[in-house]
């Protein structure tokens, strides 16, 4: 690592955030699997889209379909997982993309590690909040049905613990809020953060 030397670009991020006319960011959703996480990105990106926004989307199973397919699901493959995935997410917004990232990341070490990769600055946590109860009746995939049997081993929720953010930025609880209420609240959120200052 001793010989690896950064290149130094003319262009940057401020640079194209202004081209862009926004600035560029991760907007991490965290959460159950089957918590609904995949369908507010989906949304969300939409909605950005529509408003001009340059955006991204990054997610777990597509991820691990590609880019992390020589992983497993122990618990250093899983944070290795993540590293890679918060990597990928910070050349985004370098790029000038808003990125939406919809990962359960569920230990609160690993998400403070996919905080320090991108910045701080550039990072928003939404923790879609919702029960684990709720999460198994859902079942879109049928992973919980496979984990109560055994199939599935260190599967987040069943057998594996799932750390609860302390303080995201956002908290949506879907099983109190419709989706087009909280994507209300998140563009809302957003709105201030996609503003270059004037300077």
């Amino acid at each position: 690592m001793e010989n690896i030397i950064p290149h130094n670009f003319h262009i940057g991020k401020t640079e194209r955030n202004k081209i862009n006319g926004h600035n560029s960011f991760v907007v991490w959703l965290t959460g159950l699997s089957g918590s609904g996480k995949s369908t507010i990105a989906s949304q969300l990106e939409k909605e950005l889209f529509e408003q001009k926004i340059k955006t991204f989307s990054l997610d777990g199973d597509n991820i691990r379909k590609g880019l992390n397919n020589n992983l497993g699901f122990s618990v250093e493959e899983r944070q290795e997982n993540l590293r890679r995935i918060a990597e990928v997410a910070k050349l985004f917004v370098e790029a000038g993309s808003v990125v939406i990232a919809s990962f359960i990341s569920p230990l609160k070490k690993d998400r403070e590690i996919i905080k320090n990769i991108i910045g701080k600055e550039d990072f928003v946590e939404v923790f879609v909040n919702t029960s684990l109860g709720e999460c198994e009746r859902r079942d879109v995939k049928g992973l919980y049905k496979k984990a109560r049997a055994g199939e599935i081993k260190n599967f987040t929720g069943i057998n594996a613990h799932y750390e609860n953010p302390v303080d995201p930025d956002l908290e949506i609880k879907t099983e109190e809020e419709s989706l087009e209420d909280a994507l209300k609240r998140i563009v809302l959120h957003l709105q201030e953060k996609l503003k270059i200052s004037v300077q």
